[in-house]
């Protein structure tokens, strides 16, 4: 081993442990927490950093050590510093693919602070790992290469750090060893970092030269850089100034994760308090829905508490049977956060594939779940030049800002105020998969003074004075399968019957209401869209409304069956092969696109996802148009 790094404090710890372990459990239980996160870019020595906090805090022992030499010397690096990257668990895994697989968050103490910090990836395509971490630090460590300096992914992490709350950010100017320890090259990358911070507003960074590799000024001051007076990473890391009360002295809040009913007597609502304290007696109230109430008891599994604070995980009870479930907030009465339904916010995307505005995602904000769409973006900025971009949607790795909308009123507070109640992610809601993260800047205006006016003549009066049941009958299929054909045979038979119908024609309405969408994949979504509330509008007014529409993506046609009441949402797959769809070819769009004429066109450039479990089905290879309007007729009968 090249070198031997002293580990006194440790030892001292060991000699306490031995002699007095009551003192030693004071004195841990007393130490602050800090949460810090390593990032940067690919390569800038964030996991070497890490083994070599672990291993001067002697969280490496001697075996540990004689296996750790045995890969140095298998890789190359006998005779030199040891390879501490080897010290994180899953680099193995790393090495062999070549890459940074997640976040390896890791536990460490002094005897000054006790530490977890978060080791996250580099790469571009693991940008959602970074946000995951720095989600709940205080502190970043931004990791900049000496040879290499301010890099596109350095400003990236630096803006998302920003942008997620962090405000104690250090500038660990790494490898310095790999360039003699230049003073004028390290001055040189604290200025670019120094400007590029100001454009963002980050009022303020500590810049320490050091080398993970070699040991410099990570723990003690190195003789390798006497023109360095300030502290080494571990001081600094000891001493940061971070206010872990700060969320105690807020107003209370706290997020329903579960009700809790072990039985007849008792029922209880779990969670983690988010912010502020509260005891037995406090008025609280229960948002979104307002209902007011008190403590009566705060139950955790060693017993009740006089007082809960922020960070702790308790259940409430209550003085009065209200009703509150899974996703509901229970807030201070006296000073509640909002509840709106139309946001601006700063959006990070994560996903490979393209924000599509008007798309409905799932959105997830502390335990709240609702349905969200996305407004094409305000703006997208250029990471590097900090330029506000025009953008017509968001593709991976993109941070701008957009209003967006929920499907009905969530409990929030802007996230410069709550990280809990200000951010969120969405979710794709056929492959669950996490599209982005946000951060709510605040409600917008029109939310608060846009209220839904009651009408004394409602849906159900204007059904009866047509003696039958609204309903939307929703023809989707590809081009060519004869929706229009079948859908109008419908509503004569329908109309011979006396009901009070109106059809709605792809082609029809797009000569009126939505001449201006195209064939985007965002243009169809606003178009099915905009059919979606007219068809709603209709059936409010007793009709029974039949569309026929290409509608290619199963979340736009489940967007719009969730408009409507149980029940009234009929989805008619018209179920014709590609194949046969194209030998028709009645409007001759199948041969432009085949031609290249027609671009975006369902079935040939631009994809159709049948209905998975449609009301009806209807094969238009077996039935002609007759017979498959008089199956649907004896599907959707009696109606009233």
């Amino acid at each position: 081993m090249a070198e031997t790094l002293p580990h006194s404090s440790a030892y001292q710890t060991d000699a306490l442990i031995a002699s007095d372990i009551d003192a030693y459990l004071v004195q841990n239980q007393n130490k602050s927490l800090l949460r810090f996160i390593t990032c940067g870019s690919v390569d800038d020595g964030k996991s070497t950093l890490i083994g070599r906090l672990l291993y001067d805090s002697k969280l490496i022992f001697d075996d540990q050590l004689a296996a750790l030499e045995a890969d140095s010397a298998r890789i190359g690096t006998q005779g030199q510093a040891i390879d501490f990257a080897l010290l994180v668990d899953g680099l193995a895994a790393e090495r062999e693919q070549g890459i940074t697989i997640d976040v390896a968050y890791r536990f460490f103490a002094t005897e000054k602070r006790k530490f977890i910090v978060a080791d996250t990836p580099g790469h571009e395509q693991y940008t959602r790992n970074m946000i995951t971490g720095a989600s709940t630090a205080d502190l970043a460590v931004i990791l900049v290469d000496a040879r290499k300096g301010i890099l596109t992914q350095t400003r990236r992490h630096s803006i998302i750090a920003h942008l997620v709350g962090v405000r104690n950010l250090v500038l660990a100017v790494n490898k310095m060893d790999l360039i003699d320890y230049d003073q004028a090259r390290y001055d040189a990358i604290v200025a670019d970092y120094r400007a590029f911070a100001t454009s963002i507003k980050i009022a303020a960074f500590t810049p320490i030269p050091i080398s993970g590799f070699k040991g410099d000024n990570v723990t003690t001051p190195s003789p390798n850089l006497p023109w360095y007076a300030g502290p080494t990473l571990m001081a600094h890391l000891e001493t940061a100034d971070f206010d872990a009360t700060v969320a105690q002295s807020k107003p209370f809040r706290m997020p329903v994760q579960w009700v809790n009913r072990p039985n007849l007597d008792f029922r209880g609502f779990s969670g983690l308090i988010a912010a502020g304290t509260v005891k037995p007696g406090d008025a609280v109230r229960v948002l979104p829905s307002g209902k007011a109430t008190s403590v009566a008891r705060i139950v955790t599994m060693t017993g009740d508490l006089e007082t809960g604070v922020a960070a702790q995980s308790v259940t409430l009870t209550f003085t009065d049977e209200i009703d509150c479930s899974r996703g509901d907030v229970v807030v201070a009465a006296d000073d509640p956060p909002e509840v709106a339904d139309q946001f601006e916010a700063t959006i990070i995307w994560l996903a490979d594939d393209a924000m599509l505005p008007g798309r409905p995602y799932w959105l997830k904000l502390g335990t709240q779940l609702v349905s969200a769409t996305v407004q094409p973006p305000k703006y997208q900025t250029n990471v590097n030049t900090m330029e506000q971009l025009a953008a017509k949607t968001f593709e991976l790795n993109a941070i701008g800002v957009a209003n967006f909308s929920t499907d009905k009123p969530i409990v929030f507070e802007a996230y410069a105020d709550s990280r809990t109640l200000g951010g969120f992610i969405l979710i794709d809601k056929i492959t669950n998969a996490t599209m982005a993260a946000g951060m709510i800047h605040f409600a917008l205006r029109r939310s608060h003074n846009v209220h839904r006016q009651a009408t004394d003549v409602g849906r159900e009066t204007h059904a009866a004075l047509k003696n039958q049941t609204p309903r939307l009958l929703w023809f989707t299929g590809l081009s060519g399968s004869g929706k229009s054909t079948i859908a109008n045979e419908v509503e004569k038979r329908l109309n011979l019957m006396n009901r009070h119908t109106f059809l709605l024609d792809g082609d029809n309405i797009r000569h009126g209401l939505n001449k201006d969408l195209g064939f985007t994949d965002a243009d169809r979504i606003e178009n099915i869209r905009r059919v979606g509330e007219v068809a709603k509008l209709m059936t409010d007014a007793g009709l029974i409304v039949l569309t026929a529409f290409i509608s290619p993506f199963r979340v736009e046609r489940d967007m719009v069956r969730t408009m409507m009441p149980e029940g009234e949402f009929i989805e008619i797959f018209v179920d014709t092969p590609l194949a046969v769809a194209e030998a028709r070819d009645v409007k001759g769009l199948y041969k432009k696109a085949r031609a290249g004429t027609l671009k975006n066109f369902t079935g040939i450039d631009s994809p159709y996802e049948p209905p998975e479990q449609p009301e009806i089905r209807v094969n238009t290879v077996e039935m002609t148009p007759v017979e498959a309007a008089e199956f649907i007729i004896r599907q959707v009968m009696p109606l009233k």
